[in-house]
């Protein structure tokens, strides 16, 4: 019986270790390093191989506006994530510890490193951005002492050099017996649109903020012009670790008249708040997000890659905010500076769709909030209705660099949004606000492509001079994915109308049924009216399949796939072949649907955690477009779901062999569970 006993232990080890995998990514190798983003929706933290470091913050929907490039860019704030460390004089850096090692924990949202420092101290400390507290980080810092051994740490506020007008001081506030220590530097972004507020402070666990006298020192020190810095040193014994948090806020104009002291409110609460509870509120926010989940069985690579992907989502994301999430989400500044693009809707919106209407309407409402200014766009250019900007940013007015042609002439991002509209509806059946939000916005949609569209002699409609989804063709006419998706925004208009029982305008039925798409002799559809079987950037004719469904018909779509598969640039972004991928699941062909699944990711994975890049030959950390495409292939592709009048069905799921099931959890409203087994 021992044995039985025994060997039932050992198995329960075993499925333990490996759900611990499947939710943890930790690396040993500092040589080649991207970083991870740690963010909640609001501020977002690059993660760093150096100890105690963090590359940049960036704040979400904090744009400031460069006259000499003329074009918005998302803010990198000030960085509250460096701190100082010594032990007996000498600093903690990079080449003097041993057996470093890092952690992503994507169940905790959390990341930790730890590492052995000479003969002297095990230190690990953990990286949270709280989500619910989200303009906040939180570092969680614990030292464990070998020997005695003098500490001073040196918790730090660097304003970037390009801002202007930094300021910094350093005070304890104090209500009753209660004392707080407030580091705070404040700036104006480098252009001067907002002020930055950052306040922070350390916070020792054992230790009751009141009593000022156990508390170790706090020295500040204005380090230069664009650095404040607050001091502590403590001696550590073998039998007390040194256990402490260094916590900040960073709040701006942008979301607060007064940053300046809501920085301070915050950085307060997490003062008077304990860690555990702290930490369990934010733990529990992020188990709420993971009831939405995707679990593979017996493919642990596979496992953490797409944990990976919708962790990124979910971080970059709040349903709270009515915030869109940027191509880089909250990872980096550079490239595209944090502007929106059609990568929400198309790419990243659908797998949020699946498992979180609360983020979902955060997006679809981005859009709404900005319909004043899309409208008046479409005036400006002589078109009727809503014409949304190619590249958004805070203010819904055109954000795209001038020199780019995607600014003036890439339209199908005003249909992409109508079709995330509608999809939002079909899955939540909102009547409320597809009356209030829906319906106005796919109206205004549908009246600019009747106007956008030009009425040919034998009676149909051609959309001409526009940039399609394949950017490598400009100024081209009846391009196949734009033609395809204004047909299905005027369908959705008329749809829409139905549901409220209003009565549709009668054009957008006449021009949805009359937009050219064209064909070569074979019947393969023509990328444009001029096509020539040129090299293109990215899936673009093959979106008519999926996930439009106006080429519906099994040999038209592999038709279609032939042709296209070969044309993609070995140069373009990362997401293109994960739609090739869901067509040839749909069509059966699981292998080959599995090999363009791995292809659509695995070359842009970056060292050492597998954080994505657009094209593989860089390595901008993280790709959230990239993301969202591969999930897709899990989502709508392995896994057969999809979007219908009736919300979200499974139809023929498939499953690749390297599996031995699959299954999505969380999906849509009333959070069914789909299993797939071999």
């Amino acid at each position: 019986m021992k044995y039985i006993i025994f060997f039932l232990a050992f198995c329960s080890m075993l499925k333990t270790n490996a759900q611990n995998e499947a939710w943890n990514i930790t690396t040993t190798e500092n040589k080649e390093y991207t970083g991870i983003a740690i963010a909640n929706g609001r501020i977002g933290m690059l993660t760093s191989p150096d100890p105690f470091q963090i590359q940049h913050v960036v704040l979400n929907n904090v744009y400031d506006v460069d006259p000499e490039l003329k074009v918005s860019q998302i803010v990198h704030g000030m960085n509250f994530g460096n701190l100082d460390v010594f032990i007996d004089g000498e600093q903690i850096t990079a080449a003097n510890i041993s057996n470093w090692k890092q952690n992503m924990n994507m169940k905790e949202a959390a990341f930790t490193t730890s590492f052995s420092f000479k003969n002297k101290a095990e230190i690990s400390y953990t990286i949270y951005a709280l989500r619910n507290v989200p303009y906040t980080g939180y570092i969680d810092i614990n030292i464990d002492a070998k020997k005695k051994i003098d500490v001073k740490v040196t918790g730090k506020i660097e304003t970037p050099k390009e801002f202007k007008k930094p300021t910094h001081k350093y005070e304890v506030l104090k209500d009753m017996e209660t004392t707080m220590p407030i580091l705070q530097s404040v700036a104006e972004t480098p252009f001067g649109k907002h002020t930055v507020s950052t306040s922070a402070t350390f916070i020792w666990h054992a230790i009751n903020s009141s009593r000022e006298n156990e508390r170790p020192e706090l020295i500040e020190k204005v380090a230069s012009d664009y650095t404040n810095t607050l001091t502590f040193n403590k001696t550590v014994t073998p039998d007390q670790p040194l256990a402490f948090v260094w916590t900040a806020a960073e709040c701006t104009t942008q979301d607060f008249n007064d940053p300046k002291s809501e920085s301070e409110r915050m950085v307060i609460y997490n003062l008077l708040n304990t860690k555990d509870v702290l930490l369990a509120q934010h733990q529990k926010l992020w188990d709420s997000l993971w009831e939405g989940d995707i679990v593979i069985e017996g493919d642990l690579k596979s496992q953490q890659d797409v944990r990976l992907a919708l962790y990124h989502l979910y971080a970059f994301g709040r349903g709270d905010s009515d915030l869109s999430i940027a191509p880089m989400g909250l990872s980096l500044q550079t490239p595209y500076n944090g502007h929106i693009f059609w990568d929400t809707e198309l790419w990243m919106f659908p797998p949020l769709l699946v498992f979180n209407q609360d983020i979902a309407r955060s997006l679809v409402n981005y859009r709404s909030d900005r319909l004043t200014p899309a409208m008046e766009r479409a005036k400006n250019y002589g078109y009727d209705g809503a014409m949304f900007p190619w590249e958004s940013d805070d203010t819904g007015e055109e954000a795209t660099p001038p020199f780019a042609l995607t600014g003036p002439f890439e339209h199908h991002i005003t249909a992409d949004i109508a079709i995330a509209f509608w999809n939002y509806y079909r899955v939540t059946q909102n009547e409320k606000w597809l009356a209030d939000k829906g319906y106005p916005l796919l109206k205004e949609v549908a009246d600019f492509w009747v106007s956008r569209s030009e009425r040919n002699v034998d009676g149909s409609y051609s959309i001409n001079n526009v940039v399609g989804a394949n950017e490598y063709a400009a100024n081209i006419d009846d391009n196949a994915f734009t033609n395809g998706a204004a047909i299905t925004a005027l369908r959705y208009a008329g749809l829409a109308a139905a549901k409220l029982n209003l009565e549709p305008n009668p054009a957008w039925e006449n021009v949805a049924n009359n937009i050219v798409i064209h064909k070569f002799e074979d019947g393969t559809t023509k990328e444009n009216k001029t096509y020539s079987g040129a090299i293109i950037k990215q899936a673009d004719v093959n979106l008519l399949s999926f996930p439009l469904n106006i080429v519906n018909d099994k040999e038209d779509i592999l038709k279609d796939l032939k042709y296209y598969e070969p044309k993609l640039s070995k140069k373009g972004p990362a997401m293109g072949k994960s739609i090739f991928a869901v067509l040839y699941a749909r069509a059966g062909d699981v292998d080959k649907a599995y090999s363009l699944y791995k292809e659509s990711y695995e070359p842009n994975q970056q060292k050492p955690f597998g954080a994505l890049s657009e094209v593989a030959t860089s390595n901008f950390s993280y790709f959230a477009t990239g993301a969202g495409g591969m999930l897709q292939t899990v989502l709508f592709g392995f896994g057969g779901l999809d979007f219908t009048e009736e919300g979200i069905v499974q139809k023929n799921p498939i499953l690749p062999k390297q599996w031995k099931s699959l299954t999505i959890k969380g999906v849509g409203p009333d959070k069914k569970t789909y299993r797939i087994d071999r």
